[in-house]
């Protein structure tokens, strides 16, 4: 049976909106470090499994996210797995708030990587906001909210990044960022998809809300030497 193309996202992604930025070979593949960490093997085979541990950085992390249960490939010491859930949406659904927000770019990227490493959307590196357009809020002077993309393969493109300082929780602003970032996604001809931790269940219920239905499980496994 043909597998979905989301059933293997960052496989995919490396192999078209990432391929730019892929760095390994035939057997395994994974981001280059400047923009996220990660990375996929071509198949579950001994010799793809060798090739991914090799990509595994001698400090820092290396994600895989797999419809399928992941292997540990030898080599690389496992720090953590997690559920996830998948999801995509074929229209968003439309929100009464308006924000006065703005178009992100690299002379905002030193404020959108403190805001990621106070908030923990996800991995977000130095070049991470180079993977998409982001849109973020600002009070004050200071980034208090942000969405943007992430993945990018024929037809799908990931919404990421989704976070809201402390202090300005509890506004609507990670759903109306969010919404934004999806419906333009949407108005390419694409759809847009996400991934959440499969316990948390406030961030799912709010992605139901503005439109998005689970497609379905995947499995995530981060490798690193600390």
């Amino acid at each position: 049976m043909r597998l979905h193309p989301l059933d293997r996202p960052v496989w995919n992604a490396l192999h078209s909106g990432w391929s730019a930025l892929a760095v390994g070979g035939a057997h395994a593949l994974r981001l280059d470090p400047e923009y996220g960490p990660f990375a996929a093997a071509i198949d579950a085979s001994p010799v793809a499994q060798a090739a991914l541990s090799a990509l595994t950085p001698p400090t820092g992390e290396l994600w895989i996210v797999e419809a399928d249960s992941i292997i540990s490939p030898l080599g690389a010491p496992v720090l953590r797995t997690a559920q996830l859930i998948q999801m995509t949406a074929k229209s968003i659904a439309t929100l009464d708030q308006t924000l006065d927000f703005a178009e992100l770019a690299e002379p905002d990227a030193t404020d959108m990587r403190a805001l990621a490493s106070l908030t923990r959307p996800g991995p977000f590196e130095a070049r991470t906001h180079a993977l998409g357009h982001f849109i973020g809020l600002r009070r004050e002077g200071r980034l208090v909210a942000m969405a943007g993309e992430r993945m990018k393969l024929p037809g799908f493109t990931e919404v990421s990044g989704v976070c809201t300082h402390p202090d300005h929780r509890g506004k609507g602003h990670a759903g109306t960022l969010l919404r934004t970032v999806a419906q333009r996604i949407i108005d390419r001809g694409e759809t847009p998809f996400l991934h959440a931790y499969a316990s948390n269940t406030g961030a799912i219920a709010l992605y139901q809300a503005l439109g998005f239905t689970v497609r379905r499980d995947m499995h995530m496994l981060v490798l690193g030497f600390g």
